[in-house]
């Protein structure tokens, strides 16, 4: 999980730091260690980039906390992890910008920090859009954020909120205020919800109001979860953490249920989900590897996998606006809203790039064809799979590597408009 950031650990338990480095390093992070101020010192020398340093409070040459503020200023993200509680020095570090602290008071203290360490990695993917009229509010909340390795844009009201997430798809995480001109939080969560679920977007309210309702209308209006202000720092990341992890396990229950492990690419199940049930002006195509078997029984399975990866990556690339399914086995659908003709053209590009395109696999080379059976008549998902499908065995029967969009002794389709 950790693609090989650096993370540096100081503390002069050698046990400890031993079984720190170790489980760090198995969690896939670089890790560099130091039992000294001094030694740290040397690191910071030599390595100016730090993806976090996880520091004792305690140190040989240095009693009382001096090894947080040196790694504070050279710029590095700061974990502390101690056996010493106080509140007053808890709360003065977190005050000085340290991202969390944490008691050595259980083996969990250790999984709590690797389980820290991975959202903060997970963190880059993600892109946060704080919405309140308060610039103050504003900026300390995309400090935060910032902080925790997230991107941040920001808007001040819930008209301008929509505006920078049409413009924005990447943004993954809302934090919206309540009270605003031009629209309030809640009614332009109601509005988000419509469009995006929680998959798609996660939303976090806030609110100084101390309306007891305010809550239950943040959460019915379709936010995650909710955050009255001012907040405390911990708690801030908590539910944003909190909110960021589920939304991930979901999504990757999703992909799981909806995507073909081997290509990438999208599922029957998903297809068959996500059809417009309104829509009847699209094209489907299905598309089958010729002599696939030949191919396994002639260069191995392995090597027919390497087929199929290398289809689907032409596929993506060509129809990139469309939706590309793995059917099963070597067999392949598009579902696209382009014009007839035109969907006819790209199917006619791609076949003849598949034929021209060697796939080597361990120094062997495979030459693949496939045939194509396309339809763009209106009626259901079924319906359209169907006349595709008996194209598609028309083009297999007439000698492979062909495409078949037209029945014999039919006229043309009507292009989908």
């Amino acid at each position: 999980m950790g693609l090989g950031e650096k993370v540096l650990v100081v503390e002069d338990s050698r046990a400890f730091r031993k079984y720190l480095v170790q489980q760090l390093t198995h969690a896939g992070y670089d890790v560099l260690s130091a039992e000294t101020i001094e030694q740290a010192q040397e690191i910071f020398k030599q390595n100016p980039q730090l993806f976090c340093a996880v520091l004792d409070y305690c140190l040989p040459d240095g009693q009382d906390g001096e090894i947080i503020d040196i790694t504070l200023e050279h710029g590095h993200r700061v974990i502390v992890m101690t056996a010493m509680f106080q509140a007053n020095i808890r709360e003065r570090m977190l005050a000085k910008g340290v991202l969390d602290y944490i008691l050595k008071d259980s083996t969990y203290s250790v999984f709590y920090l690797v389980s820290l360490l991975n959202r903060l990695t997970k963190n880059r993917n993600h892109t946060a859009l704080i919405v309140d009229d308060s610039m103050v509010v504003r900026r300390q909340v995309s400090h935060l954020l910032e902080h925790q390795y997230i991107r941040v844009l920001e808007a001040e009201d819930g008209v301008s909120g929509q505006e920078v997430i049409e413009q924005h798809p990447e943004i993954t995480l809302v934090i919206s205020d309540h009270s605003m001109p031009r629209k309030d939080g809640i009614t332009m969560i109601r509005e988000l919800r419509a469009r995006y679920n929680k998959n798609q977007l996660a939303i976090l309210g806030l609110s100084a109001s101390d309306d007891s309702a305010i809550t239950a209308q943040f959460l019915k209006s379709g936010a995650n979860d909710f955050l009255h202000k001012p907040f405390n720092q911990e708690e801030f990341f908590c539910r944003v953490h909190q909110i960021l992890d589920m939304k991930e396990a979901t999504m990757e229950l999703y992909q799981m249920a909806n995507q073909d492990s081997l290509t990438g690419l999208w599922n029957h199940r998903f297809l068959h989900n996500h059809a417009c049930k309104t829509c009847e002006h699209y094209c489907i195509a299905l598309i089958d590897v010729d002599h696939f078997k030949k191919i396994n029984d002639t260069f191995g399975h392995d090597a027919g996998d390497a087929a199929l990866v290398k289809l689907a990556q032409i596929l993506k690339a060509s129809f990139p606006d469309d939706t590309v399914v793995r059917f099963g086995g070597e067999e392949f659908c598009i579902q696209s809203y382009s014009p007839f003709d035109h969907f006819i053209a790209k199917l006619e590009n791609m076949r003849e790039d598949v034929s021209k395109t060697p796939i080597v696999h361990f120094e062997k080379t495979i030459i693949m064809t496939i045939s194509i059976g396309v339809t763009g008549i209106q009626g259901s998902l079924d319906e359209k799979i169907k006349k595709a499908d008996d194209r598609l065995y028309t083009a297999k029967r007439s000698g492979r590597n062909q495409l078949v969009a037209y029945d014999v002794n039919e006229p043309d389709e009507p292009n989908p408009e």
